[in-house]
């Protein structure tokens, strides 16, 4: 009989799960549910990808293009991935935050990895106890244009979706 893995996290005081359903369903529409065979993802420069975002900086085993992965390895490794990088957020992130915010910020450092996260204006705000700014900043610079929505000089309106996804999710823990 197989066990379901729950873990938590306490972060500023606040209990939180670990890889919430409702983050891994997030994170299967915007890094690819069901995406199990390796490919060569264009905007991170051809770097082999499988599953929900998985590549050889996250993944404890090889990643390499054309490989077909079970459903059950992608589980595996999908669920370990985000635990690791909520290991790191927990770190960095100083004050009690509700599930949703939580989960925002894990979706965006599992995009962005954890260190840009932690040291984004975004989680500045949120330890300086404004989390409202701080979810608007995952989407939005100061000046209203979209942040993290890049890749090198050139702007993805993939990227800003996702970002704005990932404010939205962030500001409905605050309500």
């Amino acid at each position: 009989m197989k066990h379901k893995i729950i873990a938590f996290f306490f972060v500023g005081g606040a209990t939180l799960l670990a890889a919430n359903p409702d983050l891994m369903r997030f994170l299967g529409v915007w890094e690819g549910e069901g995406q199990n065979i390796v490919y060569a993802d264009k905007l991170a420069g051809g770097l082999p990808t499988v599953c929900k975002g998985i590549t050889k900086y996250t993944s404890p085993y090889p990643v390499v293009v054309g490989e077909r992965w079970s459903d059950a390895k992608c589980k595996e490794v999908e669920t370990q991935v985000v635990i690791d990088t909520q290991r790191e957020l927990q770190k960095c992130i100083k004050v009690a935050v509700p599930q949703r915010v939580w989960d925002a910020l894990t979706s965006h450092a599992h995009n962005v990895g954890w260190p840009a996260t932690c040291k984004s204006a975004s989680v500045s705000a949120i330890n300086a106890g404004d989390i409202e700014r701080g979810c608007d900043l995952l989407a939005y610079k100061p000046n209203g244009t979209p942040n993290w929505s890049n890749v090198g000089n050139n702007f993805i309106q993939g990227l800003h979706n996702r970002r704005k996804a990932e404010r939205i999710m962030c500001l409905s823990g605050l309500k």
